[in-house]
Parts: structure tokens; sequence; C-alpha cells
């Protein structure tokens, strides 16, 4: 018998290599799509007897992603007997059962696999027995961390190349939506294994929504390695569909299901693809094929119903989730993707308790804690309500800006609504928000998505705010108007249109309420529109999803707006409402444009003939060509060009821009002047006209430039350096009303710019618009400035010239208890108080006239009016105010005693001179709160009192 075993065991020995090798060629068969042929290679090592579990492991894979689950679960069956403590082999087993219509099976091995690992845990410490019992905690829902830590990590430190414990930690990672764990754990895996196409297809998962080319790359790897790789083609026929290339999505699905015919999410896809054809009876008896193998699968719901919400149809989207729900109420990804899509409805009082159930119920989701988090600052935002439009913002942002928000979306919804013909049928909610990460988290649930300025979801919009977008942000009032036309596009057509329509209407919309708003010519779009490669009008949704750069996004959306500009041109605007309310009533955009416009291909060639005309005439007499430009081209080449081509627009303009560069300003205006001759200047950022009036100003041509400037204004919606400018040369001249314009303009892009409100609030008290230069003090005042007592005393001015005496006198209190000193203050709280100013007065309110004098005079002390007109941010004001406070310290025998109301505590300073009982009276009754600070006015003055009495201490 020892002989035998010894015998034996040289012979298997002898056996191992080959059989290594045998099951490596099986497993690049499998890898490699040539399923049939790796099965049968397969079925035979297993008929054979071989006692290598990996065997049937290979085999129920490659008999289940061709969709033979009965073959599978009696494979599985076979090999458990013999292979009783692999985990590995029961969670396929526990798939098999599920996609075979076993219930029953399936719960049974599931209920089993749990058995086994509470009776005796260390029997299945093997790396892949490990691995396959994370993959079940996860299943179950259980704390990711706790399953990567006692798994997955476990695995890979004992074994760095495991491949599958990455493969796990990458899929809970992702499931999790932590796509940078994700990213990170594949690459890894990358170092040691370039064969296995579920590496690059995660990899794919894990960049789409921050780097879609790296995705798209990642994407094409995969199906390199594998054509037949079904997860591949699965994400290729899902991102067909985003860009609503329906014909090449259904024929991807086909593939699959030439693969497997009973594969779920294919036949879930084509679902979604009869849903938003208008299909529904289809719809149904898809959705039961998806279900015919697996009739309990949440999976399929949810994923019908998450591309229907990324359609915007959020109100369908939302019931597929209920249905995943009901057919397993412990679903995380479905009842988190209801929590999206009931507060993307504005159902929030719901939406927020189901965000948080599904947040409690898995606490390692991103995108749940991540939202979660964002309510609590939401919840600190001010609300601003009319006319069905609710807005809500952060407080101080609310208290400069909020009403001429307001005021906006109340102008779009009567202007838009109207010419629609649509009435809301809900209120309509806006947020706003401070900073950029908020708005990313609560419009797409992770940071990102910096290109973004606002996003509508229906009737709920979210945007980012001015100060959130940097030193040139755009035109807030540009962008809220865009959004809020998407609210009347979408109520037109219950979500049910195309997203090229969609952003074509809003930029053409742009341009009719403004012509610096939207998006308009410029010389890149002249190349782009007389490309051959020009986007037909059908396919323009497909250029918004994967934009190779930047500017062809931005392409996309002007290239939209001409096409809406062309069918009105052609068809008036009643055709495009039609076109809009066809869409309504479930036709798709194809059939919906024909019945109202005539023949797509007709459409393709017409509109392809006016946006070459469009682009012909911008700068028709200019030279566009690039044919024989120089390369690497050095100044004196330039010029050489511009000699035999003296109309080059890329020439002139590479020229101009070198010639300021090496500060030859003469030349550099000769080249500019030639463009604008050529009529090529647009009102784009950095471009040849801003760059003209730089160099006016560098030649001292102020009225050159003045017009150059004014012309960059009228082109773009958010020149703020040409605005800025303009506002200095305006103050300079005296020009007040232009300054009023201007400053109305900046604070239309930025209305958080100090700079801006200051501008306002001099020209419109220089023209004795009080009420204009009330709200821009106002504003002033919430920015922190360095000059406090000025902006009181100027509000305290304009509400006495108002007629609002009581105000007045709360705000002039204000500006004396901040500047106790203040002499123009002093002296409109007497004329506010009807005071005489007798000598007895003059000692309670001031220094003596001597002092007086000489503190005017050196600076110290009272500051004059002059000093206090200075803008917020003014060196000059913040000397001023510091050294009123000073003043304060060379007196310190006397006392002030100002109090607030009937139960107000007081506040003590000293003076030289204590004040008569009747003044002292007087003032006490002045400080009355304004509405705004109502219950807070004696705390504001009792500080502001206690801070200056601190200073003179």
């Amino acid at each position: 018998m020892n002989r035998f075993v010894f015998l034996s065991g040289l012979v298997l020995s002898a056996l191992m290599p080959a059989l290594a090798s045998d099951l490596d060629d099986a497993r690049l068969l499998y890898r490699s799509g040539k399923y049939a042929e790796a099965e049968g290679f397969a079925q035979q090592q297993v008929e054979a007897g071989i006692w290598n579990e990996r065997w049937p492991r290979l085999l129920i894979d490659c008999q289940m992603v061709q969709g033979k689950y009965a073959e599978a679960t009696k494979t599985y069956e076979d090999a458990i007997r013999r292979y009783p403590t692999s985990l590995t082999l029961r969670m396929k087993g526990l798939q098999a059962f599920r996609d075979a219509s076993k219930p029953q099976q399936a719960t049974d091995a599931k209920n089993q696999i749990m058995l086994l690992l509470q009776s005796s845990p260390s029997r299945y410490a093997s790396r892949d027995n490990l691995v396959a019992a994370g993959r079940f905690f996860a299943m179950r829902g259980e704390d990711a961390r706790k399953i990567l830590e006692a798994f997955y990590d476990r695995v890979r430190d004992a074994d760095p190349e495991h491949v599958e414990a990455y493969i796990a930690t990458a899929e809970l990672a992702l499931q999790k939506g932590d796509y940078k764990v994700a990213a990170d754990t594949l690459s890894a895996a990358e170092r040691f294994e370039n064969a296995d196409p579920r590496i690059p297809f995660l990899l794919a998962r894990a960049w789409e929504s921050s780097d879609p080319e790296k995705a798209n790359g990642a994407i094409r790897a995969a199906l390199g390695m594998n054509p037949q790789h079904v997860p591949s083609l699965i994400y290729q026929a899902d991102a067909a569909i985003d860009r609503e290339l329906y014909p090449e999505a259904e024929a991807i699905l086909r593939r699959v299901l030439s693969i497997n015919v009973h594969q779920q999410q294919a036949w879930a896809l084509m679902a979604v693809l009869a849903h938003l054809k208008g299909q529904f009876d289809q719809e149904t008896l898809l959705r039961a094929a998806a279900l015919s193998t697996w009739a309990d699968n949440p999976a399929v719901d949810h994923l019908i119903g998450k591309k229907l919400s990324q359609k915007y149809r959020f109100e369908e989207g939302a019931a597929y989730q209920r249905k995943a729900l009901e057919l397993d109420p412990r679903n995380a990804e479905a009842r988190f993707q209801l929590a999206q899509d009931l507060l993307r409805l504005g159902n929030e009082d719901v939406g927020w308790e189901v965000a948080r159930l599904a947040a409690e119920q898995d606490e390692y989701n991103v995108v749940a804690s991540n939202l979660l988090t964002l309510r609590e600052r939401i919840k600190g935002f001010t609300v601003l309500e009319a006319d069905g439009i609710e807005v809500r913002m952060d407080s101080m942002e609310a208290s400069i800006y909020g009403p001429a928000v307001l005021k906006l979306l109340t102008d779009a919804r009567e202007v838009l609504c109207q010419k629609y013909d649509v009435k809301p049928r809900e209120p309509i909610v806006v947020e706003i928000f401070p900073e950029q990460k908020d708005f990313a988290i609560r419009t797409f649930g992770l940071p990102g998505g910096a290109g973004f300025l606002g996003v509508c979801f229906g009737r709920v919009i979210t945007a980012n705010s001015p100060a959130s977008q940097g030193e040139r942000p755009s035109n807030w009032k540009s962008v809220l108007w865009h959004e809020f036309c998407h609210v009347v596009t979408l109520e037109k057509t219950k979500n049910r249109m195309p997203r090229w329509l969609s952003e074509g209407i809003s930029v053409y919309e742009e341009r009719q309420r403004s012509a610096a708003w939207g998006e308009s010519m410029t010389p890149v779009y002249r190349e782009m529109l007389l490309d051959d490669a020009l986007t037909p009008v059908t396919q323009l949704s497909s250029a918004f999803l994967s934009p190779p750069t930047p500017i062809h996004l931005q392409f996309a959306y002007y290239q939209s707006s001409l096409v809406i500009e062309f069918l009105i041109q052609k068809h008036g605007l009643p055709a495009v409402k039609a076109i809009l309310d066809d869409l309504g009533d479930g036709l798709i955009i194809n059939d919906a444009m024909a019945r109202n416009i005539g023949s797509l291909q007709k459409l393709d060639a017409e509109f392809l003939q006016f946006a070459r005309q469009h682009a012909v005439a911008f700068g028709e007499k200019a030279d566009w060509s690039r044919e024989g430009l120089p390369e690497n081209p050095r100044l004196s080449d330039w010029e050489a060009w511009l000699s035999d081509h003296p109309d080059s627009y890329w020439a002139l303009r590479a020229t101009a821009e070198a010639y300021v560069a090496a500060g030859q300003f003469e030349k550099a205006k000769v080249a500019l002047e030639r463009l604008r001759d050529l009529e090529t200047l647009t009102g784009e950022r950095g471009g040849p006209l801003e760059l003209l009036a730089q160099v006016y100003q560098k030649l001292g041509d102020t009225k050159s430039e003045r017009a150059v400037l004014a012309e960059t204004v009228a082109k773009s919606s958010d020149a703020l350096p040409s605005l800025r400018r303009l506002i200095e040369l305006s103050t300079e001249g005296g020009e007040w009303e232009s300054v009023q314009k201007y400053a109305s303009n900046l604070i239309a892009i930025n209305p958080m710019l100090p700079e801006g409100q200051a501008a306002l609030a001099d020209a419109a008290e220089q023209q004795d618009g009080f009420s204009d230069a009330l709200g821009a003090l106002q504003a002033l005042s919430r920015m922190d400035p360095v000059d406090p007592a000025s902006i009181d005393f100027r509000m305290a001015r304009a509400l006495k010239q108002m007629g609002s005496l009581e105000e007045s006198r709360h705000h002039v209190l204000r500006a004396l208890l901040e500047a106790p000193r203040y002499r123009e203050a002093h002296e409109l709280l007497l004329e506010l108080t009807g005071q005489d100013d007798s000598p007895e007065e003059a000692a309670v309110t001031g220094p003596s006239d001597e002092n007086q004098s000489d503190a005017h005079q050196s600076g110290e002390g009272g500051q004059s009016g002059k000093a206090h007109r200075e803008t917020a941010n003014s060196p000059k004001s913040k000397q001023a105010g510091e050294n009123a406070d000073h003043s304060l310290s060379t007196e310190p025998d006397a006392k002030v005693v100002v109090e607030v109301g009937e139960n107000s505590g007081q506040e003590r300073r000293d003076q030289s001179n204590p004040q008569p009982d009747d003044v002292q009276k007087k003032a006490s009754q002045q400080v009355e709160p304004r509405p705004s600070d109502a219950g807070q006015d004696a705390e504001i003055l009792s500080s502001e009192t206690g801070s200056n009495e601190e200073k003179s201490k």
C-alpha cells in the first residue's frame, strides 16, 4: 500500500504542471470570449474526475455567461458534494439557482453559507474562501469597511498578487460610490495582471463620472481583450442610450442577447428603449423577459428606473425604484436612487427621509453621506418666495442680492411661460450654493462637475453662486434665465425631450433676452461650423456626453441654439412649440420633428447650409485659411507672412499678441485695428477686442479705449475687467450715469464684489438716487466693511432723504457708536432730533471748537465727510476709522449712556463732557431697531459700544 501511495504521488506530481497549464489555457479561452471552447475543455476535465475545484468553477462561469443556468446548477450540485468546504463554489451555486428561477434552492444555499461561516469560520480561511466570504457579506449589505479589513485586505496582505481580492475590493468601492478607492485598487492590479478584461471594465466605471475619455479608453481595452465581454458591451449600450443613439444601443444589446438570451441587464435596457420610444406595452413585455429567469431580481427595476431618471423622467424612475424595493425592501441602491428622484422632483420631506434611511442602512455609501451632510448646511439657507417660486440661498448672499434673484426669476416666469404656453403645475425651487463642492454634491452626489454653472431637473434648479466661480464668474442672471427656460420646456414636454433641444432653446432664449448673453459666434466656432464633421441635428445630444475638449462641449451648446434659430426662422415658433407638445404626448423626437417640419434628412441638409452661410458671413473680408501658416513661428516669420497675406486672421492675431508681449504697442494697435476693420472681433475672454483696449490704455488713447471697452461689454455678459476699467474712467470724468450703468452690469456678474456695490452707491448718491444708493450701501454693510461708520452714516443720510426718519436715526446712532466723534453724523443726528446747535449741545456732541478744528486738520478724531464717503475697502477710510478710535483713548474721564428700549442693557463710555439729561433721553429714543434687526438691535449696539470701550481702555 505504501508503495502504491508513493507511486501515485509520483504520477500526480508529474501531472500537476500539465494540469495547471491546461487550466491556464482554458481560462485564457474564457477571458478572450471563446466561451463555448472553454466550456468544452472544462467539461472534459470535470467528467474525467480531475481533482481540482477550479475546473467546475470555470465550467459554471462558462455556462452562466451563455445563459445555461439549468446546466450550471447541475454542475454545481455535482461539484459541491465533492468540495463541500468551497465558499467560492457555493457563491457561484447561489447565483446559478437565482438565475435558474429556483428561489427555494437559492435561499437554502444562502442559509447554508451563513451556517458554515458561523459554525466553523476557521475552516474557510483560504484566500479564495475569504474573498468569497467577503462577497457574501457585501451581498447582505454588511459594513463595507469591516468587509475590507476582515477579508479583502487580509488576502492582499498575505498575497499581494491575488487578483480576485483586488477585483472584489473595487466592486465594493464602486457599489458604495468610492470611485477613487476603486481606481487606485485596479491600477495596482494592472501592474501584475494585464489579460483580465474585468480590470479595465471596472476602471471605466470608476472613471466615467470624472474622466469620460479615460473611461471609454478602458472599455475599448476590455473589449480588445474579450470582444464578447458582456459587462463591457452593456456599458457601451448604456452609453449609447445616454447619447440618444438608440439604434446603436439596440444593436449592441442584440449582440449581448446572442451570447446569452436570458441576460437580465440587456432586456432591462431594451425596456428602457421601448419606454423612451413611447412603446409602453412593449416595455412591459421586455421587463417581463428580464425577470423571466429570476423573477424577484430587484436589479432589473433599479436599472430601468435609473436610466429613466438619467433622462429626467424622475416620476417614472421613482416608480421603478419602488418596484425594486417591493422585491427587496433592503436594496440600498434602489432606496438611495429613490431618494435622489424624490429630491429632484421637489418632494423633499419624503426624499430627505428616504436618504436618511439609505445612509443609516449603508454607512459606507459616500454619496448618501455627502448628501446628508449637505442637508444640514441647506437648513441654514434663507428662503425667499414669490409667485410660485422658492429661492434658497446662503443668508449673507440672500441679504445682498436675493431680491434681485427673485425678481429675475419672476420675470423669466412671466416671459417664458407666456411664450411657450406653459403653466407650471407646482412651485419651482431654486437653490444657489456659495461653494462649488456643495453644488456638485446636491446635483451629482459627489464633488466634481466643475464645468457646470447650473442644472435644472424639472421644477428644481441648482446653481453655483458667482462667489464660487473664481476671478471671472459667469453672469448669474444669464445662468438663471437659461435654467428657468429648462423648467418651462421640461414642463411642456413632461421631461420627454432630447438634451440638444432643451439646451438649444435655453441658449437661444438667453440671446433673445440680451445680445451679450448665451453663446455667440467666435473664430473657433466659425471653423467648427465649416468642418465636414459637423454633428447632424439628429445626433446632437451625443455631442454633450463625451466631448473631446471643453471647447467642443461649448460648441455643442452653440450649435444647438443655431438649430433652434434656424427652425424658428424657417418654420416659425408655433412649429417648435408643436414639436414640444408632441414630445409631451409621448412621440419620440424624430417622429415629432417629421410631423411638424418634414423630412429629417432634409432638415440635416438645410441646417448644414444655414450653418455654413452663418459662418461665412462672419468676418467675410478676412483671410481664414490656415494653409501654409508657419510652423513654430517667430515674430519675424509672422511679419513675413503678413507681407504676402495682409488679411490673414490667424497671422494678425498672433502678431498682435507677440507685439503686446514685446511692449511694441503701436505695432500691436495696427494689427488689432486691422482685425477690427475685418469685422472679426468678438467678446471672447482674452481675445483681440480685450487686447485692443489694453493697447489703447498703454498708448494713453482714453477715448478709443472707452469705445472698445463699451463694445466688449455689449458683446460679453461677463467682461469683468472691462467693466472695472469703465467704472474707473467714468468716475474720473464725473459721469455718474455711466458709473451707475456699469456698476449694475458688474453686480449682475458678481454682486458679492464690494467694488461694484460701492461704485453703485457713489453714483446713485451723486444723482440723488437715494433708493438705489441705500440698496448698495446695505449690501456693503454686510461685507465686513473697513469703515462701517461711513456706511451707516450714508445709509442714514439716504433714509432721511427718503423720509424714513426713524430708520435714519437708527443708522446715524450706529455710526456714532462706531466712531463717537464723527462730526457729520452728530450734525445729522441734531437735524433728525430737531435740536439747535447750541453751545451746550456742542459741548455734548463733540470736542471744543478748538479741538474740533485741530482734529479735522490733522485727520485725528472727527472725520471729514470726504473721508467717510470713501469706499468700503479704501485704505483712507481704514485709517480714518483707526484715527477715530485712537482719539477716544486721549479722553478717558467722561461717559456716554446709550439705552435701547425699556429693558435693554446699558453701555457706558468715558468722555470729556457728560451729556445733559435731555440729550441722553433723546438719544435713547432714537435707537429704533430696523425691521430686519428686530429683537437683535440692542445686542448689536451693546456689543459695538463694548468693543469701542475696550479700545478706549
